[in-house]
């Protein structure tokens, strides 16, 4: 069985600032790491081959830097990585996105699965890894929270939603999207790093894909941002209550009930 998984670097701060000329988050000088929900889809991806066998390929999209984050993966268990990085892949969206992507997995060639942390902290738009599946046309299943089996055909997967989950029997190749349920990420060992820097890991342009050029980059993103705004800061007050611990009580009740909390 051979495994994709998809992973994004972002910036590691919650203090992003955007680009008023461009409407995108300025990356440059800012500290990267490998989106978090993407540690989850790793784990579950090297869980997966050991049980089942079969290669784990790590693939991002992103400038050079992204490759620091393919080598965590590696340094984690993965077998494999690409990068893909080219200047006309910059500004898309995430239509744009998963269309490159769905090119990149076509070149790696005979995947059975593909699997994405259910969105990018950066974005939170969840909708890459669906993205993907729809480009493929594949079957696809999001907010998976364990992989009960996998067949030469099939695997079956439980699926959650606000009702409470679905148990979802899909044929192969396949999408899945997981939440950080499923697993407990491992740390990387030091022997794991040392050994993850040897890892040749190839760069494949828009060209290397066969990308059609009017699908990829900012010119061929279907969305656009037009305007950004930072949320409005959180009104904060103290109070603070004194006397008896009856008193106490009450009197937080009180407060609770008037800031509707209760």
């Amino acid at each position: 069985m051979k495994i994709v998984v998809c992973i994004k670097q972002v910036p590691a701060t919650t203090d992003a600032k955007i680009d008023p000329e461009t409407k995108r988050i300025i990356r440059e000088g800012v500290k990267a790491e490998l989106n978090p929900f993407d540690t989850y889809a790793v784990e579950e991806g090297v869980k997966l081959r050991k049980r089942f066998g079969g290669e784990l390929i790590t693939l991002s999209m992103g400038p050079p830097s992204a490759v620091n984050s393919l080598r965590e993966t590696i340094s984690v268990g993965a077998d494999k990585a690409v990068l893909l990085s080219d200047r006309a892949l910059g500004g898309s969206d995430t239509w744009a996105t998963s269309y490159a992507l769905a090119k990149a997995i076509e070149k790696i060639g005979d995947v059975d699965l593909v699997i994405c942390g259910k969105q990018a902290v950066d974005g939170d738009t969840a909708q890459v890894g669906p993205g993907i599946a729809a480009h493929l046309c594949w079957m696809q299943a999001t907010y998976v929270n364990a992989v009960s089996d996998i067949t030469e055909e099939s695997i079956i997967a439980k699926r959650m939603h606000e009702d409470g989950y679905d148990i979802c029997e899909m044929k192969l190749p396949a999408v899945i999207t997981v939440v950080k349920g499923i697993n407990t990420p491992r740390v990387p060992t030091l022997k794991g790093r040392l050994m993850s820097e040897e890892v040749d890991i190839p760069t494949w342009s828009a060209a290397d894909i066969g990308a059609d050029p009017e699908k990829i980059g900012l010119m061929a993103s279907p969305t656009r941002v037009v305007k950004t705004n930072p949320p409005p800061p959180r009104e904060s007050s103290t109070i603070k209550i004194t006397g008896s611990s009856e008193k106490c009580a009450k009197e937080l009740v009180r407060e609770l009930r008037l800031r509707s909390i209760l």
